[in-house]
Protein backbone atom coordinates (compact mmCIF):
# COMPACT_ATOMS: atom_id res chain seq x y z
CA UNK A 1 0.00 0.00 0.00
CA UNK A 2 1.63 3.56 -1.05
CA UNK A 3 0.81 6.46 0.70
CA UNK A 4 0.65 9.92 -0.57
CA UNK A 5 2.82 12.08 1.11
CA UNK A 6 0.29 15.32 -0.17
CA UNK A 7 -2.41 13.74 1.19
CA UNK A 8 -1.15 13.18 4.53
CA UNK A 9 0.02 16.80 4.32
CA UNK A 10 -3.11 18.32 3.55
CA UNK A 11 -4.66 16.15 6.30
CA UNK A 12 -2.48 17.28 8.63
CA UNK A 13 -2.74 21.42 7.52
CA UNK A 14 -6.42 20.27 8.03
CA UNK A 15 -6.21 19.72 11.77
CA UNK A 16 -4.09 22.06 12.52
CA UNK A 17 -6.09 24.72 11.38
CA UNK A 18 -8.96 23.93 13.23
CA UNK A 19 -7.14 23.05 17.05
CA UNK A 20 -7.88 25.32 19.41
CA UNK A 21 -6.02 25.15 22.62
CA UNK A 22 -8.71 24.84 24.99
CA UNK A 23 -7.63 24.88 29.18
CA UNK A 24 -10.36 23.97 31.33
CA UNK A 25 -9.61 26.19 34.40
CA UNK A 26 -11.87 25.78 37.15
CA UNK A 27 -11.62 26.00 41.01
CA UNK A 28 -12.07 22.68 42.83
CA UNK A 29 -12.78 22.59 46.09
CA UNK A 30 -13.75 19.29 48.58
CA UNK A 31 -16.91 18.89 51.30
CA UNK A 32 -15.88 19.54 54.74
CA UNK A 33 -19.43 18.64 56.03
CA UNK A 34 -22.51 17.78 54.48
CA UNK A 35 -26.02 17.47 55.76
CA UNK A 36 -29.90 19.16 56.18
CA UNK A 37 -30.02 20.23 52.19
CA UNK A 38 -26.20 22.33 53.60
CA UNK A 39 -22.90 21.65 52.55
CA UNK A 40 -19.78 23.38 54.10
CA UNK A 41 -16.95 23.33 51.21
CA UNK A 42 -13.46 24.10 51.89
CA UNK A 43 -11.17 25.46 48.80
CA UNK A 44 -13.73 27.82 46.63
CA UNK A 45 -11.97 30.71 47.37
CA UNK A 46 -12.57 33.02 44.29
CA UNK A 47 -16.43 31.45 44.35
CA UNK A 48 -19.24 34.72 44.14
CA UNK A 49 -22.19 34.82 46.40
CA UNK A 50 -25.25 33.41 44.24
CA UNK A 51 -22.67 31.23 41.99
CA UNK A 52 -23.40 27.69 40.93
CA UNK A 53 -21.52 25.14 42.35
CA UNK A 54 -21.65 21.25 41.00
CA UNK A 55 -20.86 18.47 42.84
CA UNK A 56 -18.81 15.07 41.84
CA UNK A 57 -22.37 12.73 41.45
CA UNK A 58 -23.77 15.50 39.08
CA UNK A 59 -25.96 17.37 42.07
CA UNK A 60 -25.93 21.09 41.65
CA UNK A 61 -25.73 23.82 44.71
CA UNK A 62 -25.46 27.52 45.01
CA UNK A 63 -23.14 29.66 46.82
CA UNK A 64 -25.31 31.03 50.26
CA UNK A 65 -22.57 31.85 52.69
CA UNK A 66 -19.15 33.24 52.28
CA UNK A 67 -17.33 32.63 55.16
CA UNK A 68 -13.30 33.17 55.43
CA UNK A 69 -12.04 29.44 55.39
CA UNK A 70 -15.35 27.77 53.77
CA UNK A 71 -18.51 28.42 51.64
CA UNK A 72 -21.83 27.63 52.71
CA UNK A 73 -22.97 25.50 49.96
CA UNK A 74 -27.32 25.42 49.89
CA UNK A 75 -27.98 21.86 47.79
CA UNK A 76 -30.27 22.06 45.08
CA UNK A 77 -31.37 18.21 45.07
CA UNK A 78 -31.07 15.05 46.84
CA UNK A 79 -28.17 15.65 49.49
CA UNK A 80 -28.13 12.07 50.83
CA UNK A 81 -25.91 10.80 47.71
CA UNK A 82 -23.18 13.78 48.72
CA UNK A 83 -20.07 12.51 50.91
CA UNK A 84 -17.08 14.40 52.77
CA UNK A 85 -13.76 15.10 50.87
CA UNK A 86 -15.80 14.73 47.64
CA UNK A 87 -14.72 17.02 45.14
CA UNK A 88 -16.97 20.69 44.30
CA UNK A 89 -16.32 22.54 41.04
CA UNK A 90 -17.70 25.90 40.84
CA UNK A 91 -18.96 26.90 37.41
CA UNK A 92 -19.39 30.57 36.74
CA UNK A 93 -22.93 30.70 36.11
CA UNK A 94 -26.03 31.79 38.04
CA UNK A 95 -28.83 29.70 38.78
CA UNK A 96 -31.11 29.82 35.74
CA UNK A 97 -34.32 27.89 34.79
CA UNK A 98 -35.50 27.61 31.25
CA UNK A 99 -38.40 29.91 29.72
CA UNK A 100 -40.57 30.65 27.05
CA UNK A 101 -43.83 28.74 25.64
CA UNK A 102 -42.33 25.61 26.24
CA UNK A 103 -43.10 25.74 29.96
CA UNK A 104 -46.82 26.98 29.54
CA UNK A 105 -49.06 23.79 30.72
CA UNK A 106 -46.44 21.97 32.08
CA UNK A 107 -45.95 20.68 35.78
CA UNK A 108 -42.33 21.64 36.61
CA UNK A 109 -39.49 21.43 40.08
CA UNK A 110 -37.94 24.88 40.84
CA UNK A 111 -34.99 23.59 38.51
CA UNK A 112 -37.21 23.26 35.57
CA UNK A 113 -36.66 19.57 35.60
CA UNK A 114 -40.41 17.92 34.12
CA UNK A 115 -42.47 16.30 37.01
CA UNK A 116 -45.53 15.29 34.64
CA UNK A 117 -44.19 12.51 32.81
CA UNK A 118 -44.29 14.69 29.43
CA UNK A 119 -40.60 14.35 28.52
CA UNK A 120 -37.63 17.27 28.86
CA UNK A 121 -38.77 21.14 28.45
CA UNK A 122 -37.29 21.77 24.62
CA UNK A 123 -36.22 24.94 24.54
CA UNK A 124 -33.33 27.02 23.91
CA UNK A 125 -33.83 30.31 26.29
CA UNK A 126 -33.18 30.32 30.25
CA UNK A 127 -33.10 33.01 32.51
CA UNK A 128 -31.40 33.90 35.66
CA UNK A 129 -33.79 32.65 38.12
CA UNK A 130 -33.09 36.21 40.58
CA UNK A 131 -32.97 39.43 38.74
CA UNK A 132 -33.67 43.12 40.05
CA UNK A 133 -36.88 44.80 39.96
CA UNK A 134 -38.25 47.18 37.47
CA UNK A 135 -37.29 50.52 38.67
CA UNK A 136 -39.41 53.48 38.96
CA UNK A 137 -39.04 55.13 35.75
CA UNK A 138 -39.54 51.61 33.67
CA UNK A 139 -43.16 51.16 35.44
CA UNK A 140 -46.99 53.17 35.29
CA UNK A 141 -49.52 52.93 37.37
CA UNK A 142 -51.98 49.95 37.57
CA UNK A 143 -55.06 51.01 35.35
CA UNK A 144 -56.23 47.98 33.68
CA UNK A 145 -58.74 45.46 35.66
CA UNK A 146 -57.28 41.50 36.42
CA UNK A 147 -60.83 39.83 37.00
CA UNK A 148 -61.27 36.85 39.77
CA UNK A 149 -64.30 36.12 38.70
CA UNK A 150 -65.77 36.76 41.92
CA UNK A 151 -68.06 39.39 42.79
CA UNK A 152 -67.13 40.24 46.76
CA UNK A 153 -63.12 40.66 45.59
CA UNK A 154 -64.04 42.88 42.44
CA UNK A 155 -66.57 44.79 43.96
CA UNK A 156 -64.98 45.26 47.12
CA UNK A 157 -61.32 44.68 46.87
CA UNK A 158 -60.73 44.76 42.82
CA UNK A 159 -57.03 43.31 41.43
CA UNK A 160 -55.28 45.14 38.76
CA UNK A 161 -52.98 43.89 36.55
CA UNK A 162 -49.27 44.38 38.28
CA UNK A 163 -50.87 44.78 41.46
CA UNK A 164 -49.58 42.23 44.48
CA UNK A 165 -52.68 41.52 46.35
CA UNK A 166 -51.84 39.52 49.49
CA UNK A 167 -54.55 36.47 50.52
CA UNK A 168 -53.71 35.44 53.82
CA UNK A 169 -55.89 33.96 56.60
CA UNK A 170 -56.21 30.79 58.78
CA UNK A 171 -55.67 27.11 57.42
CA UNK A 172 -58.44 26.19 55.71
CA UNK A 173 -60.95 28.96 55.03
CA UNK A 174 -60.51 29.08 51.11
CA UNK A 175 -57.39 30.69 50.66
CA UNK A 176 -55.92 28.31 47.90
CA UNK A 177 -59.71 28.65 46.32
CA UNK A 178 -59.68 31.99 45.64
CA UNK A 179 -56.52 32.18 44.12
CA UNK A 180 -57.29 28.79 42.17
CA UNK A 181 -60.69 30.63 40.99
CA UNK A 182 -58.76 33.55 39.86
CA UNK A 183 -56.43 31.76 37.55
CA UNK A 184 -59.66 29.61 36.13
CA UNK A 185 -61.14 32.99 35.23
CA UNK A 186 -58.11 33.83 33.07
CA UNK A 187 -59.64 31.32 30.23
CA UNK A 188 -59.77 33.67 26.96
CA UNK A 189 -58.26 36.82 28.62
CA UNK A 190 -54.07 35.89 27.24
CA UNK A 191 -53.19 36.08 31.21
CA UNK A 192 -50.07 33.40 31.36
CA UNK A 193 -50.85 31.89 35.17
CA UNK A 194 -47.90 30.59 37.53
CA UNK A 195 -48.95 28.42 39.88
CA UNK A 196 -46.10 27.93 42.79
CA UNK A 197 -46.59 25.59 45.05
CA UNK A 198 -44.56 25.55 48.20
CA UNK A 199 -44.13 23.05 51.23
CA UNK A 200 -47.57 21.61 50.55
CA UNK A 201 -49.06 18.28 50.62
CA UNK A 202 -48.00 16.07 47.39
CA UNK A 203 -52.10 15.02 47.41
CA UNK A 204 -53.17 18.80 47.69
CA UNK A 205 -51.06 19.26 44.82
CA UNK A 206 -52.12 16.76 42.63
CA UNK A 207 -55.89 17.93 43.27
CA UNK A 208 -55.13 21.32 41.99
CA UNK A 209 -53.59 20.16 38.73
CA UNK A 210 -56.77 17.96 38.19
CA UNK A 211 -58.91 20.74 38.59
CA UNK A 212 -56.79 22.76 36.77
CA UNK A 213 -56.82 20.27 34.08
CA UNK A 214 -60.49 19.63 34.31
CA UNK A 215 -61.64 22.96 33.67
CA UNK A 216 -59.03 23.51 30.63
CA UNK A 217 -56.64 26.17 32.91
CA UNK A 218 -53.57 24.15 32.18
CA UNK A 219 -53.65 25.37 28.65
CA UNK A 220 -52.32 28.58 30.02
CA UNK A 221 -50.99 28.05 33.28
CA UNK A 222 -47.49 26.26 34.72
CA UNK A 223 -47.05 24.53 38.49
CA UNK A 224 -44.07 24.96 39.73
CA UNK A 225 -43.93 22.35 42.61
CA UNK A 226 -41.87 22.13 45.81
CA UNK A 227 -43.68 20.05 48.00
CA UNK A 228 -43.90 18.95 51.82
CA UNK A 229 -40.98 16.58 51.25
CA UNK A 230 -38.86 18.42 48.98
CA UNK A 231 -35.55 19.91 50.85
CA UNK A 232 -35.69 23.23 51.72
CA UNK A 233 -33.47 25.11 49.51
CA UNK A 234 -35.95 24.14 46.50
CA UNK A 235 -38.69 25.65 48.40
CA UNK A 236 -36.59 28.56 49.07
CA UNK A 237 -35.63 29.00 45.43
CA UNK A 238 -39.42 28.31 44.18
CA UNK A 239 -41.25 31.55 44.05
CA UNK A 240 -37.93 33.44 42.63
CA UNK A 241 -38.30 30.30 39.34
CA UNK A 242 -42.14 31.27 38.82
CA UNK A 243 -41.19 34.55 38.63
CA UNK A 244 -38.48 34.42 36.21
CA UNK A 245 -40.95 32.25 33.92
CA UNK A 246 -43.48 34.53 34.31
CA UNK A 247 -41.12 37.77 33.74
CA UNK A 248 -39.96 36.27 30.27
CA UNK A 249 -43.62 37.05 29.26
CA UNK A 250 -44.24 40.32 31.01
CA UNK A 251 -40.68 41.57 28.94
CA UNK A 252 -42.34 40.84 25.63
CA UNK A 253 -45.77 42.81 26.29
CA UNK A 254 -47.98 39.93 27.89
CA UNK A 255 -49.65 39.89 30.87
CA UNK A 256 -49.32 37.48 34.05
CA UNK A 257 -50.62 36.06 36.88
CA UNK A 258 -48.01 34.53 39.40
CA UNK A 259 -49.89 32.97 42.77
CA UNK A 260 -47.09 31.98 45.56
CA UNK A 261 -48.54 29.52 47.52
CA UNK A 262 -47.74 29.55 50.46
CA UNK A 263 -44.92 32.03 51.12
CA UNK A 264 -45.18 31.39 55.13
CA UNK A 265 -43.77 27.93 54.32
CA UNK A 266 -40.64 29.36 52.03
CA UNK A 267 -40.18 32.22 55.06
CA UNK A 268 -40.06 28.70 57.43
CA UNK A 269 -37.11 26.65 54.76
CA UNK A 270 -35.34 30.18 54.32
CA UNK A 271 -35.17 30.39 58.00
CA UNK A 272 -34.01 26.56 58.37
CA UNK A 273 -30.90 27.12 56.10
CA UNK A 274 -30.02 30.51 57.57
CA UNK A 275 -29.84 28.92 61.28
CA UNK A 276 -28.23 25.43 59.45
CA UNK A 277 -25.54 28.31 58.39
CA UNK A 278 -25.04 29.56 61.69
CA UNK A 279 -26.93 32.84 60.91
CA UNK A 280 -28.21 35.30 63.89
CA UNK A 281 -31.87 34.41 64.37
CA UNK A 282 -33.98 37.54 65.00
CA UNK A 283 -37.50 37.99 65.95
CA UNK A 284 -39.16 34.52 65.79
CA UNK A 285 -36.00 32.91 64.82
CA UNK A 286 -36.18 34.33 61.28
CA UNK A 287 -32.67 35.99 59.87
CA UNK A 288 -32.66 39.92 59.63
CA UNK A 289 -32.96 39.52 56.06
CA UNK A 290 -36.34 37.44 55.94
CA UNK A 291 -37.91 40.81 54.74
CA UNK A 292 -35.93 41.05 52.04
CA UNK A 293 -36.24 37.56 50.67
CA UNK A 294 -40.08 38.62 50.71
CA UNK A 295 -39.49 42.17 49.21
CA UNK A 296 -37.06 41.79 45.95
CA UNK A 297 -39.72 38.76 45.24
CA UNK A 298 -42.75 40.89 45.48
CA UNK A 299 -41.03 44.02 43.82
CA UNK A 300 -40.75 42.22 40.54
CA UNK A 301 -44.32 42.34 40.06
CA UNK A 302 -44.83 45.18 37.95
CA UNK A 303 -46.87 46.92 34.99
CA UNK A 304 -44.38 47.98 32.48
CA UNK A 305 -44.18 51.36 30.91
CA UNK A 306 -45.14 51.54 26.99
CA UNK A 307 -41.54 51.95 26.38
CA UNK A 308 -41.11 48.08 27.88
CA UNK A 309 -44.26 47.14 25.88
CA UNK A 310 -46.52 47.90 28.58
CA UNK A 311 -46.65 43.99 29.86
CA UNK A 312 -47.40 43.44 33.04
CA UNK A 313 -47.09 40.60 36.35
CA UNK A 314 -49.60 40.52 38.94
CA UNK A 315 -48.74 38.80 42.27
CA UNK A 316 -51.32 36.95 44.19
CA UNK A 317 -49.39 36.01 47.50
CA UNK A 318 -50.59 33.87 50.05
CA UNK A 319 -49.94 33.90 53.95
CA UNK A 320 -51.02 31.41 56.48
CA UNK A 321 -51.78 33.33 59.70
CA UNK A 322 -52.37 31.14 63.49
CA UNK A 323 -55.41 31.87 65.54
CA UNK A 324 -55.65 34.84 62.66
CA UNK A 325 -52.70 36.45 64.43
CA UNK A 326 -51.92 39.41 61.52
CA UNK A 327 -49.49 41.14 63.57
CA UNK A 328 -46.96 38.16 63.72
CA UNK A 329 -43.66 38.81 61.66
CA UNK A 330 -44.00 37.26 58.19
CA UNK A 331 -47.85 38.51 57.89
CA UNK A 332 -47.11 42.21 58.88
CA UNK A 333 -43.87 41.86 56.76
CA UNK A 334 -45.58 40.94 53.39
CA UNK A 335 -49.08 43.56 54.25
CA UNK A 336 -46.57 46.27 54.44
CA UNK A 337 -45.00 44.97 50.91
CA UNK A 338 -48.08 44.52 49.35
CA UNK A 339 -50.46 46.86 47.25
CA UNK A 340 -53.40 45.41 49.64
CA UNK A 341 -54.87 42.13 51.23
CA UNK A 342 -57.77 39.90 51.13
CA UNK A 343 -58.25 38.43 54.37
CA UNK A 344 -60.39 35.24 55.14
CA UNK A 345 -61.92 34.42 58.53
CA UNK A 346 -62.81 31.15 59.79
CA UNK A 347 -66.23 32.12 61.35
CA UNK A 348 -67.15 33.72 57.98
CA UNK A 349 -66.03 30.34 56.34
CA UNK A 350 -67.56 28.17 59.23
CA UNK A 351 -70.93 30.40 58.58
CA UNK A 352 -71.49 29.32 55.35
CA UNK A 353 -70.17 32.67 53.97
CA UNK A 354 -67.68 31.89 51.02
CA UNK A 355 -65.59 33.80 50.03
CA UNK A 356 -65.22 34.28 53.71
CA UNK A 357 -64.15 37.93 53.22
CA UNK A 358 -63.63 39.99 56.06
CA UNK A 359 -64.72 43.82 54.53
CA UNK A 360 -63.50 45.89 57.32
CA UNK A 361 -59.89 44.13 57.35
CA UNK A 362 -59.62 43.74 53.59
CA UNK A 363 -58.40 46.37 51.34
CA UNK A 364 -56.87 47.17 47.72
CA UNK A 365 -54.72 50.48 47.97
CA UNK A 366 -55.49 50.16 43.87
CA UNK A 367 -59.06 50.79 44.20
CA UNK A 368 -61.36 52.15 41.88
CA UNK A 369 -57.80 51.99 39.48
CA UNK A 370 -58.44 48.43 38.59
CA UNK A 371 -62.31 48.16 38.26
CA UNK A 372 -64.51 49.14 34.97
CA UNK A 373 -66.62 52.06 35.19
CA UNK A 374 -70.02 49.88 35.44
CA UNK A 375 -68.69 47.91 38.31
CA UNK A 376 -67.01 51.53 39.73
CA UNK A 377 -70.83 52.85 39.75
CA UNK A 378 -72.80 50.52 40.75
CA UNK A 379 -70.61 49.00 43.51
CA UNK A 380 -69.31 52.70 44.88
CA UNK A 381 -70.84 52.39 48.44
CA UNK A 382 -71.00 48.41 48.77
CA UNK A 383 -67.64 48.32 51.70
CA UNK A 384 -69.04 50.75 53.76
CA UNK A 385 -72.65 49.29 53.25
CA UNK A 386 -71.44 46.14 54.57
CA UNK A 387 -69.10 47.20 57.25
CA UNK A 388 -72.05 48.94 58.66
CA UNK A 389 -74.56 45.93 58.17
CA UNK A 390 -71.89 44.19 59.95
CA UNK A 391 -71.87 46.62 63.03
CA UNK A 392 -75.53 46.48 63.23
CA UNK A 393 -75.78 42.89 62.96
CA UNK A 394 -73.71 42.54 65.89
CA UNK A 395 -75.92 45.62 67.52
CA UNK A 396 -79.29 43.39 66.84
CA UNK A 397 -77.87 40.88 68.63
CA UNK A 398 -78.26 42.01 71.75
CA UNK A 399 -82.10 41.74 71.56
CA UNK A 400 -83.03 45.30 70.98
CA UNK A 401 -86.21 46.21 69.64
CA UNK A 402 -85.63 47.97 66.29
CA UNK A 403 -87.17 50.73 64.39
CA UNK A 404 -88.80 49.54 60.61
CA UNK A 405 -85.98 51.87 59.14
CA UNK A 406 -83.12 49.71 60.78
CA UNK A 407 -85.14 46.53 60.13
CA UNK A 408 -84.92 47.35 56.75
CA UNK A 409 -81.29 48.17 56.38
CA UNK A 410 -80.49 44.97 58.73
CA UNK A 411 -83.14 42.97 55.73
CA UNK A 412 -81.20 43.90 52.47
CA UNK A 413 -77.48 43.23 54.37
CA UNK A 414 -78.59 39.74 55.02
CA UNK A 415 -79.53 39.24 51.12
CA UNK A 416 -76.32 41.33 50.05
CA UNK A 417 -74.17 38.49 51.98
CA UNK A 418 -76.29 36.26 50.66
CA UNK A 419 -75.93 37.57 47.15
CA UNK A 420 -72.28 37.80 47.16
CA UNK A 421 -71.17 33.69 48.41
CA UNK A 422 -70.41 32.09 45.45
CA UNK A 423 -69.34 28.34 45.05
CA UNK A 424 -65.70 27.12 44.06
CA UNK A 425 -64.36 27.07 40.67
CA UNK A 426 -67.35 29.09 39.51
CA UNK A 427 -65.83 32.41 38.32
CA UNK A 428 -68.67 34.86 37.23
CA UNK A 429 -68.44 37.02 34.04
CA UNK A 430 -67.97 40.74 35.55
CA UNK A 431 -71.24 41.72 33.48
CA UNK A 432 -73.19 39.36 35.38
CA UNK A 433 -71.12 40.53 38.47
CA UNK A 434 -72.65 44.14 37.89
CA UNK A 435 -76.10 43.14 36.79
CA UNK A 436 -76.13 41.13 40.06
CA UNK A 437 -75.01 43.61 42.38
CA UNK A 438 -77.03 46.56 40.90
CA UNK A 439 -80.16 44.68 41.56
CA UNK A 440 -79.04 44.12 45.13
CA UNK A 441 -77.79 47.49 46.50
CA UNK A 442 -80.51 49.03 44.34
CA UNK A 443 -83.64 47.37 46.71
CA UNK A 444 -84.81 44.43 44.18
CA UNK A 445 -84.14 42.02 46.52
CA UNK A 446 -85.69 43.36 49.70
CA UNK A 447 -88.66 41.63 48.81
CA UNK A 448 -87.07 37.91 47.65
CA UNK A 449 -87.25 34.92 50.29
CA UNK A 450 -83.71 34.92 51.67
CA UNK A 451 -83.34 31.25 50.75
CA UNK A 452 -84.45 32.11 47.27
CA UNK A 453 -81.94 34.80 46.86
CA UNK A 454 -79.34 32.83 44.67
CA UNK A 455 -82.22 31.06 42.70
CA UNK A 456 -83.70 34.81 41.99
CA UNK A 457 -79.65 36.07 40.92
CA UNK A 458 -79.57 32.70 38.34
CA UNK A 459 -82.50 33.22 36.93
CA UNK A 460 -82.34 37.26 36.65
CA UNK A 461 -78.92 36.41 34.82
CA UNK A 462 -80.55 34.04 32.47
CA UNK A 463 -83.42 36.10 32.14
CA UNK A 464 -80.77 38.99 30.92
CA UNK A 465 -79.00 36.64 28.60
CA UNK A 466 -81.77 35.57 26.57
CA UNK A 467 -84.43 37.80 26.46
CA UNK A 468 -82.57 40.95 26.94
CA UNK A 469 -79.30 40.19 25.25
CA UNK A 470 -79.22 43.96 23.73
CA UNK A 471 -78.64 45.49 27.04
CA UNK A 472 -76.19 42.96 28.12
CA UNK A 473 -74.58 43.55 25.03
CA UNK A 474 -74.87 47.64 25.32
CA UNK A 475 -72.99 47.64 28.77
CA UNK A 476 -70.40 44.72 27.64
CA UNK A 477 -69.56 47.09 24.90
CA UNK A 478 -69.09 49.92 26.24
CA UNK A 479 -68.44 48.78 29.93
CA UNK A 480 -69.95 50.97 31.41
CA UNK A 481 -73.84 51.86 32.76
CA UNK A 482 -75.77 55.38 32.62
CA UNK A 483 -77.02 56.17 36.13
CA UNK A 484 -79.36 59.09 36.59
CA UNK A 485 -78.10 60.81 39.25
CA UNK A 486 -81.73 62.00 40.79
CA UNK A 487 -82.85 58.50 41.15
CA UNK A 488 -79.29 56.45 41.10
CA UNK A 489 -80.78 54.28 38.58
CA UNK A 490 -80.76 53.46 34.81
CA UNK A 491 -83.92 53.50 33.56
CA UNK A 492 -83.75 50.50 30.71
CA UNK A 493 -82.09 48.23 33.69
CA UNK A 494 -84.82 49.14 36.12
CA UNK A 495 -87.54 48.18 33.14
CA UNK A 496 -85.68 44.56 32.54
CA UNK A 497 -86.11 44.06 36.50
CA UNK A 498 -89.54 44.70 36.83
CA UNK A 499 -90.48 42.90 33.72
CA UNK A 500 -88.49 39.95 35.42
CA UNK A 501 -90.31 40.73 38.64
CA UNK A 502 -93.42 39.99 37.14
CA UNK A 503 -92.12 36.44 35.74
CA UNK A 504 -90.68 35.57 38.80
CA UNK A 505 -93.78 36.46 40.63
CA UNK A 506 -96.00 34.44 38.32
CA UNK A 507 -93.89 31.37 38.46
CA UNK A 508 -93.96 31.43 41.98
CA UNK A 509 -97.54 32.09 42.29
CA UNK A 510 -97.96 28.91 40.39
CA UNK A 511 -95.76 27.00 41.94
CA UNK A 512 -97.56 27.73 45.08
CA UNK A 513 -100.51 25.95 44.45
CA UNK A 514 -99.03 23.12 42.77
CA UNK A 515 -96.86 22.59 46.41
CA UNK A 516 -99.80 23.21 48.08
CA UNK A 517 -101.72 19.93 46.14
CA UNK A 518 -98.84 17.78 45.77
CA UNK A 519 -98.76 18.17 50.21
CA UNK A 520 -102.81 17.27 50.02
Amino acid sequence: MKLNAEEISSVLRAEIEKYESQVDVREVGRVLEVGDGIARVYGLSGVMAGEMVEFQNGVRGLAFNLEENAVGVIILGDYLGIHEGEEVRSTGELLSVPVGEAVIGRVLDPLGNPLDGKGPVVTTERRPVETPAPGVAQRKPVHEPLQTGIKAIDAMTPIGRGQRELIIGDRKTGKSTVAIDTILNQKNTGVKCFYVAVGQKDASVAATIDVLRRYGAMDYTTVIVAGASAPAPLQYVAPYAGTAMAEYFMYRGGHTLCVYDDLSKQAAAYRQLSLLMRRPPGREAYPGDVFYCHSRLLERAAKLSDELGAGSLTSLPIIETLEGEVSAYIPTNVISITDGQIYLQPDLFFAGIRPAMNVGISVSRVGGAAQIKAMKKVAGGLRLQLAAFRELEAFAKMGTELDAATQARLDRGYRMVELLKQSQYSPMDVIDQVLSIYAGTRGHLDKVPLPQVREWEQAFLTFMREQKSEVRKKIADSKDIEIDKATDRNPELEACIQEFQQQWAGKHRSAAPAAAGAAG
